[in-house]
């Protein structure tokens, strides 16, 4: 069957590998439809941590089940024909953080795509314990879940309520599923980015009630929309370490700073600000079931609309072609989705 490897950083390639062999407790699935993420994106710019090549890209998927182990779907509903999301985080189910039901945070973890191959491919085999069967919803629908679950996560785990006023850096994929979150939870939401043309589209597709410039005197536009208080939480989305870093003046007293984008490098902050404001950080990994079952719940009652959030698509056999296209910003890339 047909794949995609990265073998190298900015390096693709069509490869013809092994069929999936269905093992006790699993199930393969005909992949149709793959998502590409920051993560696929920065593997293929050299700059992913915990990432090593050559490696099958894609954890973003959606698919139908084409075949399963009849024997451990005692409790999973699934059967063969089901379309499905995956939960691509292979957790090991032992450790303190699983035995805590932290299994977004695993010691163990194996993701797709990251540290196992993922789904640039026909089928794939997969846990029955990762597959969430997904009627009623759209090949696009569910191929949005996990992307949009980790900006579930983030706002559950910043104990968000309502009423309250945050502030969202960065405005792509996993940073508007935050501001789109927030709002459902009844918080006043404010949106900041460096491109205009981005925090218009958080304006109509997330619904936030104001915008930053982060090239234009940011603090002083955030001080003057909080009253001088400053933002109960700052969600970062942005994997930028300048941003990560200038983030923490942003946060009110008693406040809490949560990175929900990641960066290799080491990051700083100055100990008596964040001292005297008794702030916490948080960090924010992946996501788990309750998050998906959430965020399935938003796209099922039209909560959360995914067409105008999907503004590229192509066949599984032109997606090498456009990859490089996708890094450029006058692409306007929000969500890439790739077709099988």
């Amino acid at each position: 069957m047909k794949s995609i490897v990265c073998d190298e950083p900015e390096h693709l390639r069509f490869q013809e590998i092994d069929e999936p062999v269905l093992t006790q407790g699993t199930a393969v699935v005909r992949v149709r439809r793959i998502g590409i993420c920051g993560t696929d994106l920065h593997a293929y710019k050299g700059k992913q941590p915990f990432f090593s090549y050559p490696r099958i890209l894609g954890h973003e998927l959606a698919g139908i089940i084409e075949e399963m182990d009849e024997k451990g779907t005692g409790g999973t509903g699934l059967q063969v024909g089901d379309q499905v999301s995956i939960i691509p985080y292979m957790h090991c189910g032992t450790c303190i953080a699983c035995r805590n039901g932290k299994t977004n945070c695993c010691t163990g973890m194996q993701v797709f795509g990251v540290h196992i191959d993922g789904g640039m491919r026909e089928r794939i085999c997969v846990p029955l314990s990762h597959l969430i069967k997904t009627k009623g919803l759209t090949l696009d629908q569910t191929v949005l879940l996990e992307p949009l679950s980790i900006g579930m996560h983030a706002i559950r785990r910043s104990e968000l309520r309502a009423g309250e006023v945050v502030l969202v850096i960065g405005a792509g994929p996993i940073g508007l599923g935050v501001m789109a979150f927030a709002k459902q939870q009844g918080a006043t939401v404010i949106a900041m980015d460096v491109n205009e043309e981005r925090l218009q589209f958080c304006k109509s597709w997330a619904g936030v009630d104001h915008t930053v410039n982060a090239r234009l005197e940011a603090y002083e536009q955030i001080l003057a929309l909080t009253g001088g208080d400053l933002p109960v939480i700052v969600y970062d989305a942005t994997g930028n370490q300048s941003s990560m870093t200038d983030a923490f003046r942003y946060v009110g007293h008693g406040g809490k700073l949560v990175y929900v984008g990641l960066v290799r490098e080491n990051i700083s902050f100055n100990d008596p600000e964040f001292h005297k404001r008794e702030m916490t950080l948080l960090g924010s990994r992946n996501a788990v079931l309750e998050d998906f079952e959430k965020v399935m719940a938003a796209l099922r009652s039209g909560a959360v609309d995914v067409k105008p959030y999907i503004t590229h698509r192509v066949p599984f056999e032109e997606m090498i072609a456009h990859f490089d296209r996708w890094l450029l910003p006058e692409e306007r890339v929000i969500k890439a989705v790739v077709e099988l």
